[in-house]
């Protein structure tokens, strides 16, 4: 049985007032006093009118696949103009109009004339209800204009109980529409045509001088360093370098949790096709919370989710297997000590929401799920998979029917689990390792990758990079003597790091000033280790233990190591060698 979007959600409290036309000014009344409340109430509404109504609206909707929610965020490949798209903000608190930070165009609900500062104004209802209609025609086309009069003329528009009705006027608005507490503590639709000020420029500055990644002045500096700076940043906001209205709605929502507002700002991109919200909340302490609604298709390998979906009525199309998604994101700040740390964002959470009773199940991992990802690879490699990715921001690679294409996968697939691929499970690295290695290295391919030499380079340069990267992270593993779960005793903790130094050392032909930079960081917080320093290094061997006179040798050789790296270093900052930034960022 197909299901029916018209029937969306019929099961909450909420439904009565999901309807397409203006209610009658009779019946049940709605309302909304909290910003959760009110998230709720436009989590129903606009995953029905905005995500579900086009998917059955338009054929080959493009279904959003699991990865493009998983951090870090890809450009986008089309922009999809047919399908709807908006921003807004609400403000837990009523709007003084002049003291806003923002533009809009206001619009009154009727307990706004009980004030005195608007005696002066005419309280009859249809007055008011004539001055709004007049503030959304104002930027309506002609055309539509009449037909707007006739529907919402003797409608209150401000009201949430017709915020359905009116969806689909707000959507052909190429800004965003306001929403905030009355004299009632009440939420209403109160203003349109809304313009966020992002200050752009000074928010990355200031952000880039703050993890130091900047300096005043220093314009070599800033161009090394921008593109990394302005992606850690956006991302922190859940997104990639993109659209206007999203980096608007991003760094306008940085800006309303610094000044300690209740808010929510919420966006739909064309492009993403997913509901981006990002609000204050009493446990987010540093960046507003951030999370994302999207139509998902789960991949017909997963199976057990597959039939626990089916089973439990989750499906809005079970031929396509789609469901609605919700992730909550975690943000992380800046760590200049791990070797992570592009990491600005990852997921906290994830559920399915059914589409009837709008409950949430949030027993399967669908986003995070590794076995998806080692598929995709294999996938790749074999020349079998057949999406789309957008290759260095610029070119859209379809299919994988040549090894050029194979290769921009790659490198796309690098990229986008990089981090992943570090700090995960070592049954997954293995796994990863044995796929790349087989195709990268067989030789019944050398005449191929040497006909696109330079992009073969690309994919090894990134490929050694997480290698590499990945021995670091178990350096800083070691550092607090936990490596894998286990707690270590100082020799034992010596010893593995030198061995996992000794191997890293023959492996940095491919070399990574910043790895490098890192790997001397965490040995000289080793050697300096007090306790180390007072009770093994600073006695003389007569005074020490057998024990501790296997410690006291060991941090010889790391000594040794260290000054093998130092020395690599210089020669290769003497010969001019360029760190490969592609393999960084």
């Amino acid at each position: 049985m197909s299901f029916d979007w018209t029937k969306a959600f019929s099961q909450v409290a909420e439904a009565p007032f999901f309807q397409d036309d203006p209610r009658p000014k009779e019946g049940d009344i709605l309302r909304v006093q909290s910003l959760p409340d009110l998230k709720r109430f436009l989590d129903w509404v606009h995953i029905k009118l905005c995500l579900l109504k086009p998917y059955f609206e338009h054929d080959n909707y493009p279904v959003v696949d699991f990865r493009e929610l998983l951090p870090s965020f890809e450009a986008d490949a089309f922009e999809y103009k047919e399908l709807p798209g908006f921003s807004m903000v609400a403000l837990g608190r009523p709007l003084k109009y002049f003291q806003e930070i923002f533009q809009y165009d206001i619009l009154h609900c009727l307990l706004d004339y009980a004030d005195e500062t608007y005696r002066d104004q005419c309280p009859l209802e249809s007055s008011i209800f004539a001055q709004n209609t007049r503030a959304f025609c104002a930027h309506m086309p002609k055309s539509a204009q009449d037909q707007f009069r006739k529907d919402f003329t003797d409608v209150d528009v401000t009201s949430l109980e017709n915020y359905a009705a009116l969806l689909p006027t707000v959507l052909q608005m190429d800004r965003a529409h306001v929403m905030s507490l009355d004299s009632q503590n009440d939420f209403y639709l109160s203003g349109v045509y809304c313009s966020f000020p992002s200050y752009l420029d000074t928010e990355l500055k200031r952000f880039g001088l703050n993890i130091k990644k900047f300096l005043v002045g220093d314009d070599r500096r800033y161009e090394r360093h921008r593109n990394f700076v302005y992606q850690f940043l956006m991302e922190l906001y859940g997104f990639p370098i993109v659209s206007e209205r999203r980096t608007s709605s991003a760094l306008f929502a940085r800006r309303l949790f610094r000044m300690g507002e209740k808010f929510m700002v919420r966006v739909l991109g064309q492009t993403d096709r997913t509901i981006t919200s990002l609000y204050s909340h009493p446990e987010a302490r540093f960046y507003p919370r951030v999370e994302k609604i999207a139509l998902v298709g789960v991949d017909k390998t997963q199976t057990e989710a597959i039939k626990a979906l089916g089973e439990g009525g989750y499906f809005i199309d079970p031929d396509r297997r789609v469901v609605i998604v919700r992730v909550l994101y975690r943000q992380h700040k800046y760590d200049p000590n791990n070797v992570r740390q592009d990491r600005a964002l990852s997921v906290a959470a994830q559920e399915i929401i059914h589409p009837i009773t709008g409950q949430a199940f949030s027993r399967l991992n669908l986003v995070k799920d590794t076995y998806s990802l080692f598929l995709r690879l294999n996938d790749i490699v074999r020349g079998e998979y057949n999406g789309r990715i957008v290759y260095k921001r610029n070119e859209i690679v379809e299919n994988t029917d040549t090894h050029e294409k194979k290769l921009k996968f790659l490198y796309s697939w690098l990229s986008k689990h990089q981090r992943r691929i570090i700090g995960y499970s070592d049954e997954f690295y293995s796994n990863v390792v044995k796929v790349l290695d087989n195709y990268m290295l067989n030789a019944d391919h050398y005449d191929d990758f040497n006909a696109v030499r330079e992009l073969y380079q690309e994919v090894w340069s990134k490929y050694s990079y997480i290698q590499q990267a990945r021995k670091v992270k178990m350096l800083e593993d070691l550092q607090d003597r936990n490596y894998k779960g286990e707690n270590l005793t100082y020799q034992r903790m010596l010893s593995l790091f030198t061995e996992i130094l000794n191997d890293l050392k023959f492996e940095i032909v491919n070399y990574f000033d910043s790895l490098v930079e890192r790997v001397l960081s965490l040995g000289d917080m080793i050697l300096n280790d007090r306790y180390l320093l007072r009770h093994y290094i600073r006695k003389k061997d007569t005074e020490l233990t057998t024990y501790g006179q296997s410690v006291k040798k060991t941090y010889g050789r790391l000594v040794a190591l260290l000054d093998e790296f130092r020395a690599i270093r210089k020669i290769k900052k003497e010969q001019g060698i360029v760190v490969p930034l592609l393999a960084q960022n």
